[in-house]
């Protein structure tokens, strides 16, 4: 097994005031030769926006943009005509494709909002944009991985252009788990912790902490305290 730790405090960090976001790889002024991606993850953005501010509209394309938020509400509007919100407990996907325009707004003006943002690069170009939201069962994810992305449009959760799979666990102090690679071929797992103490195979990681894992089909997870986590199998290569 491979592994490359990414500690919270190492990452890149950018304060506007209206946005403090934290920058697991390089990313807009933040860049580090060493941190460009981890296979075909490409952004993992962790980012809190002022109570009334947001992102105005801007483009993207050929990307697969998930949006989970993890505290307060957060609203989107796109070139395809959806105007939503989504809340802690949601997970939103868009495929850029051939592009797309959409601003993201704290519908709050009384407390901030944080969310994960996170890009995938497609193994599909210039397909035809789409845009997903779901409420996800937080009780599935008690004790066991549960998962919420995958490639399949027929499966659990939403689904992307990518051979990749997410799931999340909410774990009770001193519970193990082990993740079993879906494509352990081609494959590695990227692992963020949300909130909590884990130890990953002998790596101990704490909230915000990071952690890439490859050249292995199977691996186990234990929580030294309650804990939650984000889990991302994506394609290496």
């Amino acid at each position: 097994m491979i592994t490359v730790l990414h500690k919270a405090n190492t990452r890149g960090h950018a304060n506007h005031g209206w946005l403090n976001s934290f920058h697991t790889f390089s990313f807009a002024n933040y860049y580090d030769p060493e941190r460009i991606h981890f296979g075909k993850l490409r952004v993992l953005n962790d980012d809190e926006v002022a109570p009334g501010m947001g992102f105005g509209t801007h483009p993207h394309d050929n990307m697969e943009i998930i949006s989970i938020p993890l505290e307060g509400d957060l609203e989107h509007k796109d070139s395809m005509g959806n105007t939503t919100v989504i809340r802690e407990g949601d997970i939103q996907v868009m495929s850029a494709g051939t592009g797309i325009k959409h601003s993201e707004y704290n519908k709050n003006r009384d407390k901030p909002v944080k969310f994960l943002q996170i890009w995938i690069i497609p193994n599909k170009r210039n397909v035809e944009p789409r845009y997903d939201q779901i409420k996800l069962n937080e009780e599935e994810a008690k004790n066991r991985f549960s998962q919420i992305l995958s490639p399949n449009p027929n499966d659990e959760g939403v689904w992307i252009y990518q051979n990749a799979w997410f799931h999340f666990a909410n774990l009770d102090q001193g519970h193990q788990v082990k993740y079993s690679l879906k494509d352990p071929n081609n494959n590695g797992v990227y692992l963020f912790v949300l909130n909590g103490n884990l130890d990953v195979e002998g790596i101990e990681l704490d909230s915000r902490d990071g952690v890439g894992i490859s050249d292995t089909s199977i691996f186990n997870v234990k929580s030294n305290s309650d804990s939650k986590i984000l889990l991302m199998e994506v394609p290496l290569n």
